[in-house]
């Protein structure tokens, strides 16, 4: 008995590989990855606080160019360079209008004060959305340059940009959800979106209002990851993993059954899309496939998507690979 052992142990090994081995996987020859483009064109943030709070308008990189995240330049010029998404940001203002802006707060980045959904968008409307943009020398490079680009969502929208977007909830409100729902009011404009995330109370609202759509919070992606670690050695891919957008981080992509390929069209054969993001540290900063050694660990042919906060650099690297 205790000799067929290592037999059996042999067996159910050879099981697990063919099982979720990619190498069986057809169709891989060509390069298919698309990328999304964090808060589009930016200037890259250069600090050492990794923290949700930290003010990421101060200290940036050496400035090479005028764009500012989350503004319509800064989108155009990402779909431009190679982008399929942008993830941009919103907050609902005092008057019911998604604007488009990180911050919970205006006092990092702009000639504003206080929490930025308790404004009107007239008042957002009016700011410098550079105006604390440093690079260490302090001198404020782009101040001035920025004055009235905070966007409204439905602008956007109605621009035709020529990608889509996927949306950040920088709220826990679920009123939120039900406002974007409401303005989702139509197949053209839902269109445009690839999702929504962030907040819980406000993403699972308009998940549940827009038939079609996805999202996910923190949650959601840490039950998914969790259960499909479990389980997905059978191939079986969890309900809370179907129809949604999941998250993997790069240095823990391996873990995941049938990575990278079966693992994609796995997760693909039930409604859901894959995007490798940079390697997670723990600290809740969203870390991006930002340079060209992590652009080298992407699977090659890779069929999801990538989560990229340089996209000047990263998209020409993608044209080059396809």
């Amino acid at each position: 008995m205790l000799k067929q052992l290592p037999f059996a142990a042999i067996l159910v090994g050879l099981g697990l590989w063919v099982g979720n081995t990619s190498t069986f996987v057809g169709g891989l020859g060509q390069h298919d990855t698309r990328l999304i483009a964090h808060r589009g064109v930016h200037q890259i943030y250069a600090g050492s606080d990794r923290s949700n709070d930290a003010c990421q308008a101060t200290p940036v990189e050496p400035i090479k160019h005028a764009f500012i995240e989350n503004t319509i330049p800064s989108m155009k010029e990402a779909f431009r360079l190679g982008a399929d998404v942008v993830e941009i940001d919103v907050h609902l203002t005092q008057d019911n209008v998604f604007a488009i802006f990180h911050d919970w707060t205006l006092d990092c980045r702009t000639d504003g004060t206080g929490v930025t959904h308790e404004h009107t968008y007239a008042e957002l409307k009016m700011l410098d959305v550079a105006y604390r943009v440093d690079d260490g020398t302090g001198t404020y490079p782009l101040r001035g340059q920025a004055i009235g680009l905070m966007p409204r969502l439905k602008e956007v929208l109605d621009e035709g940009l020529g990608g889509r977007f996927l949306l950040n909830f920088k709220s826990q409100r679920q009123e939120d959800g039900m406002a974007l729902a409401e303005m989702l009011d139509g197949p053209d404009i839902r269109g445009r979106l690839f999702g929504f995330y962030g907040g819980g109370p406000p993403t699972r609202t308009a998940v549940e209002a827009t038939p079609g759509l996805r999202g996910f919070d923190r949650a959601s992606l840490e039950t998914c990851l969790i259960r499909y670690v479990a389980l997905g050695w059978s191939g079986y891919v969890p309900r809370s993993c179907r129809d949604t957008i999941i998250l993997v981080p790069l240095n823990y992509a391996g873990l995941l059954w049938g990575w990278p390929h079966r693992f994609t069209r796995r997760l693909g054969a039930v409604g859901t899309d894959v995007v490798l993001v940079g390697p997670y540290d723990g600290s809740g900063f969203t870390s991006g496939i930002d340079n060209k050694e992590q652009v080298r660990q992407v699977p090659e042919a890779f069929d999801g998507y990538v989560w990229t906060n340089r996209i000047e650099l990263i998209g020409p690297l993608n044209s080059s690979a396809e």
